[in-house]
């Protein structure tokens, strides 16, 4: 059966917007090709997803579009996008992509998800200064760089790469969700300049000592899950965690759980699969000595 053609979109009720101005709905419908979308001028938001396209083309008069989402097709290059310079938000994420590359016109983008593709490096994106959120997870990336000029990012996703040290994050003052899980870290640093981060997510990697965060005094959550790290230490200073995932390490020191004392609205921990589980009053020593928690791993504490 041969894929549709985009020739005579249907337009879903269901997304006209405050000005009424129409959302374009053409999810799962096997278009093969982008075409016959000119009479959507004046739409904003245009979803082509879990399709069977592979070109971007035929976009140039949808000038006010705001969300273009292209989410699990078929398409191989960002390319034919120069025109739609009122774009604030951007999903080419489950493609065949192998660059970051044509997006130097889209100075407004806000949100750009690139998840799951076959990118190999992180160039071409220091136009986007009003940046907002940044997804690259699942891809070939294995140094971070060139996110200089990224001053507004707020969200930076890099899990599932092969990226080997924390590096040239500097300039991202006002970064504060930071999630690198599944890469292959072995070091926590190079974050002394995040002091707005709230949410940092290195699970998955090979770090062996919690070190380097004495200028992240804002972080809410700290996920350091599945390493390899035997010992609670140098994070008396985050009073403000509310959540600390660390199950899946070498902890074997009751003692330790005191350098978590002084966040006062703990509510989650995560210690699960560490030595410490062993011990029959595990959950009990826990709530001990960390009174404010309301989970311990993935179970709510009764009263």
């Amino acid at each position: 059966m041969a894929p549709k053609k985009a020739s005579g979109p249907e337009v879903h009720d269901q997304g006209v917007d405050g000005d009424g101005l129409p959302d374009v709905d053409l999810v799962h419908c096997r278009i093969g090709k982008i075409e016959g979308l000119e009479v959507l001028q004046k739409a904003k938001t245009l979803s082509l997803r879990q399709n069977l396209i592979k070109k971007i083309e035929n976009l140039d008069s949808l000038t006010s579009l705001r969300e273009l989402d292209l989410y699990d097709n078929q398409i191989r290059k960002l390319e034919n996008l120069h025109n739609l310079t009122e774009l604030e938000q951007l999903d080419v994420s489950f493609n065949i992509l192998r660059r970051v590359e044509g997006l130097e016109q889209l100075t407004q983008v806000k949100k750009l998800f690139l998840l799951h593709n076959k990118i190999s490096s992180i160039a071409n994106l220091e136009h986007l200064t009003g940046l907002e959120m940044l997804e690259l997870g699942s891809n070939r990336i294995r140094v971070i760089e060139n996110l200089d000029t990224l001053s507004s990012l707020q969200s930076l996703f890099l899990g599932t790469n092969k990226i080997t040290k924390l590096q040239n994050l500097e300039g991202l003052h006002n970064l504060t969700v930071l999630s690198i899980q599944s890469n292959r870290i072995t070091k926590i640093e190079g974050l002394q300049n995040l002091v707005s981060l709230r949410e940092l997510y290195l699970s998955h990697n090979g770090i062996e000592v919690i070190e380097g965060l004495e200028n992240n005094k804002k972080l809410t959550t700290l996920d350091i899950a599945a390493n390899r790290i035997k010992k609670i230490e140098n994070i008396s200073h985050l009073t403000d965690l509310q959540e600390f995932w660390m199950n899946d390490n070498q902890i074997d020191n009751w003692s330790d759980l005191d350098e978590l004392k002084n966040a006062k609205s703990l509510e989650t921990v995560y210690l699960e699969r560490n030595p410490l589980q062993k011990d029959p009053q595990y959950r009990r020593k826990i709530m001990l000595a960390l009174p404010s928690v309301r989970q311990i791993d993935a179970t709510f504490i009764r009263f």
